[in-house]
């Protein structure tokens, strides 16, 4: 894909504590790690986990030496530039450039989503979650109306369509399912089939609720780096395969360029 566009993959959601910024960084690790050239970009100025996930990941790879899949990634500051003009210098010569945005109503994240290949929306197995794109009746637990998310989605990708003449792949990724009362579980999966048929959007799977994400973020690391610094335990088999299903459920473009290690860096 020298030369060419990169694809946005855009981690989007207006309500916190969804996992948005876990599954966005280690989506963008994971691609990485496939060989493509991946660039990382957080939006959210306050609590920056993103980047400083991606930080702490730099710190580890300096103090151990230990190559491992490396995204370029920032952190933007509105006081320091555009967001064009950051998004632009991150995008030379990568293939996919993911970003983060903010958990609530942001105008960057709004400006983001109007790049977005690939708009990811992670939710948490609930009704609390499944209220920020669709109301439901309290009865029937049958959809009433999309919420005022679905309808900025709905904006967003018609604003798109015109501008660019390009479609948006909506995804809605369904986190922490196992830990769901069975019965609600299902009750929350057909609303969000129904509400996806009706407003166009993908459902897949997501990461399951696992104390091992908060164990991993002050080294930056990532359950696929498990096997590698030689940490792997069996409990984090099920997940590193939750997260490979994740990634390919996401149904990105195939690579274009010829098969290549992955990008990594090393201590220096």
């Amino acid at each position: 894909m020298a030369g060419a566009t990169p694809h946005f993959i855009v981690f989007a959601n207006e309500k916190g504590g969804t996992g948005k910024s876990t599954t966005a960084v280690h989506a963008a690790v994971a691609l990485e790690a496939t060989g493509r050239r991946v660039a990382a970009l957080d939006l959210d100025t306050r609590q920056r986990t993103l980047g400083r996930y991606l930080d702490n990941r730099a710190d580890t790879i300096k103090r151990t030496g230990i190559a491992l899949p490396m995204p370029k990634h920032a952190t933007f500051d509105p006081a320091k530039g555009e967001l064009d003009a950051l998004i632009e210098e991150l995008g030379t010569a990568v293939d996919i450039i993911v970003i983060d945005t903010p958990g609530r109503d942001d105008p960057y994240a709004r400006q983001a989503m109007l790049r977005a290949d690939t708009l990811v929306t992670p939710i948490n197995d609930s009704f609390v979650d499944l209220d920020l794109i669709g109301q439901v009746d309290p009865e029937t637990y049958r959809v009433k109306r999309p919420s005022f998310y679905a309808e900025l989605v709905w904006n967003s990708r018609t604003q798109r369509a015109k501008t660019h003449n390009a479609s948006v792949d909506w995804v809605v990724l369904r986190n922490r399912m196992q830990h769901i009362e069975a019965r609600n579980m299902r009750r929350v999966g057909e609303a969000l089939g129904e509400l996806s048929r009706r407003v166009g959007f993908r459902i897949i799977p997501g990461l399951g609720e696992r104390v091992i994400y908060r164990e991993l973020f002050p080294r930056g690391l990532t359950l696929l780096d498990l096997a590698q610094i030689g940490e792997v335990g069996i409990g984090h088999i099920a997940a590193r395969q939750e997260l490979r299903e994740m990634v390919a459920a996401l149904g990105l473009p195939a690579q274009e360029r010829d098969a290549a290690a992955p990008r990594t860096a090393v201590a220096g």
